[in-house]
């Protein structure tokens, strides 16, 4: 991103015990830079050594790492199950206690041996010979574990040999982009990030992203990291020197990368209305941040443009999210942004998720822009800039979108599978092959560019409609945000619109010794036998996951959840009668499965 002043602070790095229970030394072996980078050349780190072949290995310094336990006062390191912390392509735990049943997992000692496996696994990854030191950027959403999580990720990267800056408050989108960022002056590039967050979720859990220049980590990826993090906590508690407060301090530096990435964002606006300074001046645009890490879209992107923003809500970072759940998709966060605009007779909403990778809107109407809409929305804008491209998404949207797109449009839409790194590696793949695509964009909101790097960053989706407006007015100054609306005009949207989620009892004796992933596949094959016997249905030509057919007017996709012991069953259609009779069909082909719950389908069916 184009670089602009930021301030960098010497010796930040406090080294806050937080917690009043008993302290909990503990030690992890690792080498110095020149020696960690000849051990990580080992298939896996220890895993085909034993703790004394590892010691003997690596002759080199070892590191004690000090940390309050963020549980109760344990006496030694409790045993963790690592690769319980891995949610497909990121890691989530619970890092703080408040929650009944569910037990702090990402503790301090956990992240740190994650911090430093990270560090093992990046330096495999850039084949760094010589002195060279690398540096990691670690930023953090606005949970209440945040600042602890960050001062273990530190210590354990410190602990590694690495360099180690700390951007605070941040999104995850900029967490990506300090690794492409060129100005060290800033401490930009970092060689690796990692972001600091568990999405939309309670405020007990905690978690975190990593990314180097190409972009966000994969399954694969995130599960070599938990198995070397588990290796080193496991192997290695007990051996080694503390780190001094001198390696800290030495190590650990603040940049304020948020104004570095925000700036980048005016200049695209400001670009697109043809170097205007205040192209946004005259709208009256509020935000919702739902006290995550949005709140600088306000200050720091609209009102340099020239729009009022008074009536924007919850800018103000609180991990209890207290007002609403920092979510595009939840019913309660849409409507808390759409009353903003109503009240404050504002021309545009905004509203983001808690670490800013996902984003909605809503028109001077109270018109939600989510979901189908938004795809839609950015699907016209893209294929304005590239006629007949092909626009990927996930598996769940809407017939009538893929009408809109290939026939109001004039593009190509690939429907794949949910999860935003599988939209967005179908497009990267899509693109290596020859066809072209600009767009990778999920219901959830996640949705990445090309022309940014395929990174899922919902401020620069909402840039991409300032961009509209901005240039739109630049033209004719009266114009509002109903041209976004009249973009998507001619989108077919289903009455019923329903998702009923079937869970996997995974203690039933139905299952006999299957795991739930089997199960729910057999549940899917009796399914997809059942309806091809029946005339009323079709199943989609082209398919990527779960079961999709269409009938009655309408359509069901019935899937396995990427990471949960859950069926979701996402139903569409014109009126409730319809509806209805698709959600029998899939339950009379469901109901002997006896282990699987169908009370959600049963009470939709008698509503």
């Amino acid at each position: 991103m184009a670089a602009v002043s930021g301030k960098i602070l010497q010796n930040p790095f406090p080294c806050k015990q937080t917690m009043q229970n008993t302290r909990l030394s503990h030690s992890i072996k690792i080498r110095a830079v020149k020696s960690l980078h000849a051990t990580c050349q080992f298939e896996r780190l220890g895993f085909s050594m034993q703790k004394s072949d590892i010691i003997a290995t690596i002759k080199t310094r070892t590191i004690h790492c000090s940390a309050a336990q963020t549980g109760s006062a344990v006496a030694s390191f409790e045993k963790v199950d690592f690769m319980k912390l891995q949610n497909g392509s990121d890691i989530r735990g619970v890092a703080v206690e408040g929650v009944e049943g569910e037990s702090v997992n990402l503790t301090e000692p956990v992240a740190e041996a994650i911090a430093s496996a990270f560090a093992c696994w990046l330096l495999n990854k850039k084949k760094i010979e010589g002195p060279k030191r690398l540096r990691v950027s670690v930023g953090h959403d606005s949970r209440i574990s945040a600042q602890k999580l960050q001062d273990a990720i530190s210590r354990g990267l410190v602990s590694a040999g690495f360099e180690v800056v700390q951007f605070g408050l941040a999104s995850t989108p900029a967490m990506f982009n300090s690794t492409l960022t060129q100005d060290e002056s800033n401490l930009c590039p970092s060689d690796g990030s990692i972001m600091i967050t568990a999405s939309h979720l309670p405020y007990n859990r905690n978690g975190f992203k990593f990314f180097t220049n190409e972009g966000g980590l994969g399954k694969a990826d995130i599960k070599d990291i938990l198995m070397r993090a588990s290796t080193l906590y496991e192997n290695l508690m007990n051996e080694g020197l503390k780190v001094s407060q001198n390696e800290i301090n030495a190590n650990v530096k603040k940049v304020d990368y948020m104004s570095i990435y925000t700036s980048d964002l005016v200049s695209a606006v400001r670009k697109a209305a043809g170097n205007i300074e205040k192209p946004l001046e005259g709208l009256h645009i509020v935000v919702d941040a739902g006290n995550g890490a949005g709140g600088f879209f306000a200050a720091k992107v609209l009102e340099p443009l020239g729009a009022v923003t008074t009536g924007s809500q919850f800018l103000e970072p609180d991990g209890l999210f207290p007002n609403h759940i920092p979510n595009p998709e939840d019913k309660d966060a849409m409507k808390a942004i759409t009353k903003a605009v109503l009240n404050n007779k504002a021309d545009l909403g905004i509203i983001f998720d808690t670490d800013v990778d996902r984003s909605a809107a809503v028109d001077s109407t109270g018109c939600e822009i989510n979901r189908n809409r938004l795809i839609a929305l950015m699907a016209a804008i893209v294929l304005e800039e590239h006629p007949g491209t092909t626009i990927v998404t996930d598996s769940v949207t809407s017939d009538g979108l893929t009408t809109f797109i290939e026939n109001k449009l004039g593009g190509k839409h690939h429907r794949f599978k949910r999860g935003y790194k599988n939209v967005i590696d179908e497009a990267i793949r899509l693109n290596s092959i020859g066809e072209e695509s600009h767009l990778a964009i999920e219901t959830s909101g996640h949705g990445a560019l090309k022309e940014n790097n395929w990174l899922d960053d919902g401020a620069y989706l909402m840039v991409k409609l300032l961009n509209k407006l901005a240039s739109a007015r630049s033209k004719d100054p009266t114009v509002g945000s109903k041209i976004l609306t009249d973009m998507i005009d001619g989108l077919n949207e289903a009455e019923i619109t329903t998702e009923i989620r079937l869970k996997i009892d995974q203690n039933h004796p139905d299952l006999n010794g299957r795991s739930f992933r089997d199960y729910g596949e057999a549940v899917l094959k009796h399914l997809e036998s059942s309806v091809d016997s029946d005339p009323n249905f079709k199943k989609a030509s082209k398919n990527f996951e779960g079961v999709r057919v269409s009938g009655f007017g309408g359509w069901f996709l019935l899937r396995l959840s990427l990471h949960d012991a859950v069926l979701p069953l996402n139903i569409e259609a014109s009126t409730n009668e319809d509806a209805v009779k698709l959600g029998q069909a899939v339950l009379n082909a469901v109901k002997e499965f006896s282990a699987l719950d169908i009370s959600a389908l049963v009470k939709f069916l008698q509503a």
